[in-house]
């Protein structure tokens, strides 16, 4: 099986040691490499997320760069009707600075994921992902190819006045296109 990786646009709330939110969401289309327009229908992760297996948090797809994974309880993943929840308590360590630094900023292109198709059902030149098997999400840089996802930094205790600025929202307006 191929392995395949899609990226989203984020909503931002950078907030104390923890992210959560959405790493895919459903009936959302985008356009892959030009080739094929793609959407995720509903259920598509449950599979994945109901199976005793280990899914990965990194950075950019780096398997160097963890950041949580669910055998550790670092990761959570559920689906909604929305899309694929994460909430992930970030480490102290670089990489975890550093997305928590770019995520207070607002600098984070968005979400990823990466995946083997189960099932999908091909119309032309779109794809709709049925069931995926899933085994990462990651924060990206940049280049995001799937809109509307959300992510949110979290933390356990009341910030000072002084950080209230990292409680705010941002939201990206454009999505580029993945590899554009």
């Amino acid at each position: 099986m191929k392995h395949e990786r899609r990226a989203q646009v984020t909503e931002l709330r950078a907030k104390g040691r923890r992210l959560e939110g959405y790493a895919a969401t459903f009936n959302t289309e985008t356009r892959i490499a030009d080739a094929w327009s793609e959407t995720i229908a509903p259920g598509a992760f449950s599979a994945s997320i109901g199976r005793a297996t280990d899914i990965l948090a990194l950075v950019d797809h780096d398997p160097a760069r963890v950041l949580g994974r669910t055998r550790s309880g670092t990761l959570r993943l559920s689906e909604d009707t929305r899309g694929l929840a994460f909430d992930l308590d970030v480490p102290d360590t670089q990489a975890g600075r550093d997305v928590l630094a770019l995520a207070e900023r607002g600098d984070l292109g968005g979400m990823s994921f990466g995946f083997t198709v189960r099932d999908e059902h091909r119309s032309g030149d779109r794809r709709e992902l049925r069931a995926v098997d899933l085994f990462e999400i990651s924060v990206v840089s940049a280049w995001p190819a799937y809109p509307e996802t959300v992510v949110q930094a979290r933390s356990q205790v009341q910030l000072p006045q002084h950080l209230a600025h990292a409680a705010r929202t941002l939201r990206i307006m454009e999505a580029m296109k993945w590899g554009s």
